[in-house]
């Protein structure tokens, strides 16, 4: 589905913070991404979903090249893949519903312009709320909702346009395990019940064992570690975090 051939990633003047970095990523994987600060985790997930160009290297996507896309690719790729950043980026000041079918708005560019959506759209929309477990909560302003909260209807506007590539940079930074549980729960459905791929930086080791079929782990701009997701040996986490 997707494949990556020495991507190498660097800041000027000349700070490397990714290094030759080959893999491959199948349909309904939920790849974990661990590795401590500054490792390049976040660079990385930025690279793969178009968010950051890469200085060196291929990304294959659907035995397709898309290593320099053009205007039109890059708005297919816009719907394929969906990006998730550490904090939401909704709109405080709308309804959960409303920040939702913006997902929907980048369908087309002319909805887009204009704004609009139809009532079977809004349906739609509060049928993704409803899978993330939000319905009751539609037409209450983000701002008013919890940061866990606030993060599932992230997910929701993420996955209205159906994506088949989702990517989330710390996507339980900061909650409570109750939310962290969720969220969790929500991504690893989406492989299962959707062949959807996941691929998500995380800072709990637990939760990647937990949850992920997939780790990889960063050290220094390299993959140092990609295992089918099990308890890491304390080998392992000093290989990716350096001796304790």
């Amino acid at each position: 589905m997707i494949t990556v051939r020495n991507l190498s990633k660097v800041f000027p003047p000349d700070i490397k913070v990714l290094s030759q970095i080959s893999f491959q990523v199948d349909e309904g994987e939920f790849i974990a991404v661990i590795g401590g600060s500054g490792s390049g985790k976040t660079t990385l997930l930025r690279c793969i979903s178009h968010q950051e160009k890469w200085t060196t290297g291929q990304l294959i996507y659907q035995s397709n090249d898309i290593t320099t896309p053009g205007l039109l690719e890059r708005w297919k790729l816009a719907k394929d893949f969906a990006f998730l950043e550490e904090k939401p980026a909704l709109n405080r000041n709308k309804s959960a519903i409303k920040n939702v079918m913006m997902g929907r708005l980048y369908q087309t560019p002319i909805r887009l312009l204009t704004g609009t959506t139809s009532r079977d759209e809004h349906v739609m929309g509060m049928d993704y709320l409803e899978k993330v477990g939000l319905l009751d909560k539609g037409e209450k302003k983000v701002g008013q909702l919890s940061g866990g909260e606030q993060q599932r209807v992230a997910i929701a506007k993420a996955l209205i346009h159906n994506p088949k590539v989702l990517v989330a940079d710390e996507p339980v930074s900061g909650l409570d395990p109750k939310a962290t549980e969720y969220i969790m729960q929500d991504l690893k459905s989406l492989c299962q019940e959707r062949n959807m791929s996941v691929i998500a930086t995380l800072h709990q080791v637990e939760l990647a064992e937990r949850y992920a079929t997939r780790i990889w782990g960063l050290s220094e701009g390299k993959i140092v570690l990609d295992i089918p997701a099990r308890s890491l040996t304390m080998r392992e986490k000093q290989l990716i975090f350096g001796a304790p």
